[in-house]
């Protein structure tokens, strides 16, 4: 028996060598398409408060999509997508340390609220609508408050906002250790999206029962917003920096935002947000709150009628 257990042990070596060559080879091939992808997409400008990458789209009234923790300009333009449709001018930044917009010495919500003032007098828009998702929601309120005479209205969906009741997410082990060991870099990003995909889908907000109901065609989107994730290096600095915008929110003021306001949140959502949302609301004068009892973090299962209210709230206050 002793003289086959070497050339079984190479065997064994030669086919874990070649498992993690192929491995390697789709990962580098699927990292290079995502970045030649998000090159292709957006442009960088320069501005008054410096360089900021960003995309528009379409003609109508101009709405300012101010995208959450992860993101960047792309997952702007999938909130623009899934929420507005045709009928909009739609500017979608990239929020400071996300892809190749840099994180400058102050990340305050207040600076990336002025950065926003910003790009819209580089593109000559004078006025906007506002759509703050999750950690995107601190500087469209800050826009609402300091650049008042630019915010035609303001929409906050699964806010990330302080509140009197706010149930503080700090979320599971579990969850620490993917955005800390996991989200770190590229590689465990990508492996963690082929083989820990509910985990994923977890992180993003989804609790099980609603992913469960979902259809088939849901899921794989979801899938494919998963994938979005990726290039995680170019994304990294952005999300430290709301990690630590979110988990040190003060009361902002406001009872001064003078937008017409819509706030749109899940009673189900995992990270909590759902009591500052109502909070937020009732505190905001004349601002509206649609609550959902399910749909997590995304408000899945209730896209058209979102994507009904949003759009009727911006064109009536456009």
């Amino acid at each position: 028996m002793k003289k086959y257990a070497r050339p079984i042990a190479l065997i064994l070596i030669a086919g874990a060598s070649g498992v993690a060559a192929e491995t390697y080879l789709r990962y580098r091939r699927d990292i290079g398409l995502a970045r030649k992808r998000l090159r292709a997409g957006s442009q960088v400008t320069e501005t008054a408060c410096g360089p900021i990458e960003y995309v528009t789209r379409g003609e109508g009234p101009a709405v300012l999509v101010v995208h959450g923790a992860g993101g960047g300009y792309d997952q702007g333009l999938f909130i623009a997508r899934e929420l507005l449709g045709e009928g909009f001018q739609v500017v979608a930044p990239s929020r400071f340390g996300y892809l190749r917009t840099p994180l400058p010495d102050d990340a305050s919500p207040a600076a990336q609220a002025d950065a926003h003032a910003c790009l819209l007098d580089a593109l000559e828009i004078p006025r906007a609508a506002v759509i703050g998702a999750s950690a995107g929601a601190p500087s469209s309120m800050q826009f609402a408050l300091r650049h008042a005479d630019r915010c035609s209205s303001l929409v906050l969906l699964s806010a990330a906002t302080y509140g009197a009741s706010r149930r503080a997410a700090h979320g599971t082990a579990a969850s620490g250790f993917m955005v800390n060991v996991v989200l770190r870099s590229d590689f465990p990003t990508w492996l963690a999206t082929k083989v820990a995909r509910r985990r994923m889908i977890e992180l993003l907000g989804v609790p099980r029962a609603v992913y469960s109901a979902l259809s088939a065609q849901a899921k794989q989107e979801l899938r494919s917003m998963m994938q979005s994730l990726l290039p995680m290096s170019s994304r990294r600095a952005g999300l430290l920096n709301d990690a630590a915008v979110v988990s040190s929110l003060d009361r902002y003021p406001l009872e001064r935002i003078a937008a017409p306001t819509l706030v749109i949140a899940a009673a189900d959502d995992p990270y909590g947000v759902f009591a500052a949302c109502e909070y937020t609301a009732e505190n905001i004068p004349g601002a509206r709150f649609i609550s959902f009892d399910t749909g997590g973090h995304l408000l899945l299962g209730h896209e058209a009628e979102v994507r009904t209210e949003v759009g009727d709230f911006i064109r009536q206050h456009g």
